[in-house]
């Protein structure tokens, strides 16, 4: 059984997103975050974030764009605030870029991967509809949301 988590950002500080990460025993953050290297990142800039994570604390680091969405979806969402319709809009782009495949790739490296975004509420994010594809898709895949 292989067991893929998720965290957001939203509102947590680095010490808090750190010790949740090792106690979860996290051994890589796949981010998903369509835009990771802008001033409103903080901490959490991709350069900087994959050194702070792999040289302080073991933990790898890979960025997969294929696996954010669109500009498109992105916009359409923050305007309507309508989940479904972001899923639906979504859940194509999925299957289109092979996650499943992508899934897989992670999945042959890492332990105990942890898909990364912005929202703190995974209920409403990218990241738990990733989660569930590969879990649907994939053998043996437990989720859990950090």
């Amino acid at each position: 059984m292989s067991t893929v988590y998720t965290i957001g950002l939203e509102r947590r500080s680095l010490e808090d997103l750190i010790a949740t990460l090792r106690e979860a025993g996290v051994d890589a953050i796949i981010d998903v975050r369509l835009h990771n290297t802008s001033q409103l990142a903080g901490f959490s800039k991709r350069d900087d974030f994959a050194f702070l994570l792999q040289e302080g604390f073991g933990i790898a680091y890979e960025h997969h764009l294929e696996l954010a969405p669109t500009e498109e979806i992105m916009r359409a969402y923050r305007k309507s605030r309508d989940w479904e319709a972001y899923r639906r809009g979504y859940m194509p782009l999925l299957a289109e870029r092979d996650a499943v495949a992508v899934g897989r790739d992670v999945l042959s490296r890492y332990q105990a991967p942890c898909l990364l975004c912005a929202e703190r509420d995974a209920g409403q994010c990218h990241r738990s509809l990733i989660a569930a594809h590969w879990a649907e898709q994939l053998p043996d895949v437990q989720v859990v949301h950090l």
